[in-house]
């Protein structure tokens, strides 16, 4: 996937390749889920309702630039929705969207329930 790095993202990188400043986000990262797929620039429209909340992701070290979801992230309870995509956020007092994208295809849940991205099922790359 191209660009799905947030501007202030972008930012942050470039800051640390030249040393004006560090780049670490407060962790645990969360996967947030959208019905409406953001830009570099905009949030997307987040997921509300039912039992829905971010999601902590976690993934192995990056190879070849990618990194990948090491264990299953289960949503329960969905509130009836199309979600088209994803979001990734730190843990921070205000929090930072640092990258975002589609998934390959929208999938509808109807009310109560659940959404699962397998481990292995989503794939960041930053090439």
């Amino acid at each position: 996937m191209a660009d799905n790095l947030t501007n202030t993202a972008e930012n942050r990188v470039t800051d640390w390749l030249f040393g004006t400043a560090s780049i670490a986000p407060t962790l645990p990262l969360k996967m947030a889920l959208t019905t409406a797929n953001g830009t570099d620039a905009t949030n997307g429209t987040e997921v509300t309702g039912g039992s829905y909340a971010r999601k902590n992701i976690s993934v192995a070290a990056a190879v070849n630039g990618s990194v990948t979801t090491s264990a299953d992230l289960i949503w329960s309870g969905m509130p009836a929705a199309t979600i088209v995509g994803w979001e990734i956020w730190d843990s921070a007092t205000t929090p930072i969207r640092w990258s975002y994208g589609l998934w390959d295809a929208a999938k509808t849940v109807t009310t109560g329930d659940d959404f699962k991205v397998a481990a292995g099922g989503w794939t960041f790359t930053s090439n």
